[in-house]
């Protein structure tokens, strides 16, 4: 076998264990997620219909969206960020801060039962992912440098979120 051979054996052989790895990282979330039971469900068409083909991505396909370029990572108002999927209140304005990472930063959720999550191993390390508890829908993951309290970061997708402004009484 010549030397030509052996490097484009070796390179196809790299790209299918890639491949692969691809597959197995993209497949799995996608098999998880169908496996699991919600008490808001919806067809794959269901969801393309009220979803932006971009919310789509990221609350069904656990896509994310670029930091700094996004609604809410800079945004101060008052009010309740609802899953854009769902519209089940998932976070305060009053637990957002400034994480310096592009994307809003919560150190904590409304309730304990409004999210869920589960190990992400897309990069082929682990890290919390966090998905609506009743739709479903991929927000983002959480870390464990945020402030005090929590020490948690909340790093959240604004595709992913629906925001309500506070009512002035």
């Amino acid at each position: 076998m010549s030397r030509m051979q052996r490097r484009s054996l070796l390179r196809a052989g790299t790209l299918s264990i890639v491949g692969i790895l691809a597959g197995l990282t993209r497949g799995g979330s996608a098999i998880a997620r169908e496996s699991e039971t919600f008490s808001v469900m919806k067809t794959e068409e269901e969801w393309r219909r009220i979803l932006s083909p971009e919310q789509y991505a990221v609350l069904r396909e656990e896509a994310t969206e670029p930091p700094f370029k996004n609604a809410y990572h800079n945004s101060k108002k008052a009010g309740t960020y609802l899953c854009a999927g769902c519209e089940l209140p998932l976070f305060s304005s009053k637990t957002k801060y400034d994480s310096g990472t592009g994307w809003p930063s919560f150190w904590e959720p409304i309730s304990e039962t409004a999210i869920g999550t589960k190990t992400d191993w897309k990069l082929f390390v682990p890290r919390t992912e966090v998905h609506c508890a009743r739709c479903g829908g991929h927000q983002g993951h959480v870390f464990p440098d945020g402030p005090e309290p929590t020490g948690l970061r909340y790093c959240i997708n604004s595709l992913a979120l629906k925001f309500v402004p506070q009512v002035s009484a």
